[in-house]
């Protein structure tokens, strides 16, 4: 039976650390574009993008988590994910996810005289990308 090759990962938030174990595959959202992260991977540091962290697991299970942005660090047999705010998938409230989605975008309608725009796509970003996590959770429990 041939072994399957497998790399540290470790997901921690501020307050928190949310995941520390033996993985096969990372994907995650970096600041260029998706990432597919294998053992032996090249170093790599880069930001985060809000949305899904999904790990395949030693057993060949996956999880996936929630990471609001932060930063990645990529070295041969570890990666971290250093989030801002992260969670597991099935923590994520999708009526608040949709509240806080349809409260930025209403915000950015109306625009007011202390309005900030940079604020509110922020918040929009971050409410999509919970929604796109729920979905992923979803896609992969089929």
């Amino acid at each position: 039976m041939a072994t399957i090759a497998t790399m540290q990962c470790d997901i921690v938030s501020a307050e928190t650390e949310i995941f520390s174990g033996r993985v096969q595959m990372v994907s995650v959202t970096g600041s260029l574009g998706e990432l597919g992260i294998l053992p032996g991977h090249a170093p790599l540091l880069t930001g985060v993008r809000p949305g899904p962290v999904v790990l395949r697991l030693e057993s060949g299970a996956e999880e996936t988590f929630f990471a609001s942005g932060g930063y990645l660090e990529i070295q041969p047999d570890v990666i971290t994910v250093l989030a801002d705010t992260a969670l597991r998938a099935e923590d994520i409230d999708e009526a608040a996810a949709q509240t806080a989605q349809e409260d930025a975008r209403q915000a950015i309608s109306e625009q007011g005289a202390d309005f900030d725009y940079g604020r509110a796509m922020a918040q929009l970003a971050e409410a999509t990308a919970r929604e796109r996590t729920i979905e992923e959770l979803r896609k992969r429990r089929r």
